[in-house]
């Protein structure tokens, strides 16, 4: 019989234990950051390549998102064919290198929460003392780079095939939205597809969330298992099937958590673009607003990791399933 109350359990350890592995945190914002400065670079170059080949204004270009500068740097380049292959060449190589380096330092990440969630007892229970979440700490340098080098197959096998549906649903879904408009001539029909593609649209969104989670979920099943990728993503649905409530409770609360965050953010990055006129406060508005996104990126991992810490609670696998890993201790770098 399941025990009342697990939910909001998992939650609570979830949290304890990723405040007690704070580190982790930090090394999984300096990551994506680093990921996404990477990406920077090619965009960069392609907006210059616009630039100075097709006089394309600069402030045009860079004027929206990173999904609306690469779709304007490609679009621009489309006549400059050798340009254009670069430019796509340069983003891959890119793309797949930082990618090959996230998910190498998530599985640091997800061995020590791992190993924390297996080894910590009664963190989650009253009374809360900080001595007993400094204890829950089983962050090191050694553990963490063993962690990495002890996944490192199998979350870039996982991780590779993950970019593979991005890139498959990615495709198949403009291949209807676009495919769709250029076969419908009937301006009726053309209002009428515009309603199917926002549809399709939501439902790209939900299908890119669900294959996220499990994602996560088999992440979490390879660290405690020890097995490989195929048992692992079989062993997910046979977890979904035993404590799918409570996953999607988790689910729902953390995502839940995020968009309050987002909406305060966003609340407080207005307020302070409602001074940006006084002379004084424009020297200050830049610190303000960097630490806002600081905190807002910080804030945003560690209810990631929150909720990674909460399925390892829910995931209970066979005693035989974990015997296996426990006998390999991690490679020290």
């Amino acid at each position: 019989m399941k025990q009342t109350g697990v939910l909001k359990t998992a939650l609570k350890r979830g949290a304890l234990l990723t405040a007690a592995n704070w580190p982790a945190v930090l090394i999984q914002f300096a990551a994506e950051l680093t990921f996404k400065l990477l990406l920077a670079v090619p965009v960069i170059g392609g907006v210059l390549l616009v630039t100075l080949l097709l006089g394309r204004d600069l402030w045009d270009l860079v004027s929206g998102d990173l999904r609306d500068i690469v779709t304007g740097v490609a679009s621009g380049l489309v006549a400059q064919p050798i340009a254009l292959a670069s430019f796509v060449v340069a983003f891959l190589v890119v793309l797949f290198g930082g990618s090959a380096l996230m998910f190498l330092v998530k599985g640091g990440t997800v061995w020590v929460l791992a190993e924390a969630n297996r080894t910590v007892r009664g963190i989650e229970t009253p009374p809360l003392r900080l001595a007993a979440v400094r204890a829950a700490s089983r962050f090191s340098i050694e553990n963490y780079l063993g962690g990495c080098a002890l996944l490192s197959r199998r979350y870039l096998t996982l991780g590779f095939e993950l970019i593979a549906i991005y890139l498959v649903s990615a495709v198949v879904y403009l291949i209807v939205v676009f495919g769709g408009y250029r076969w419908i001539s009937n301006p009726t029909l053309l209002v009428a597809w515009t309603l199917v593609t926002a549809l399709l649209s939501t439902l790209l969104v939900v299908w890119i969330t669900v294959v996220n989670l499990l994602y996560l979920l088999t992440q979490i099943i390879i660290a405690v298992s020890g097995h490989g990728v195929g048992w692992s993503v079989r062993e997910v649905f046979r977890f979904l099937k035993a404590e799918m409530w409570d996953v999607i409770g988790v689910f729902g609360v953390v995502l839940l958590l995020v968009v309050v965050a987002t909406v305060a953010s966003v609340g407080a990055t207005t307020g302070l673009g409602l001074i940006a006129f006084v002379p004084v406060a424009t020297l200050i508005m830049l610190p303000l607003q960097l630490g806002a996104w600081l905190v807002r990126t910080l804030v945003f991992q560690y209810l990631g990791l929150t909720a990674l810490s909460a399925y390892l609670h829910l995931y209970q696998p066979a005693p035989a399933t974990t015997e296996r890993l426990r006998a390999a201790p991690a490679p020290h770098s």
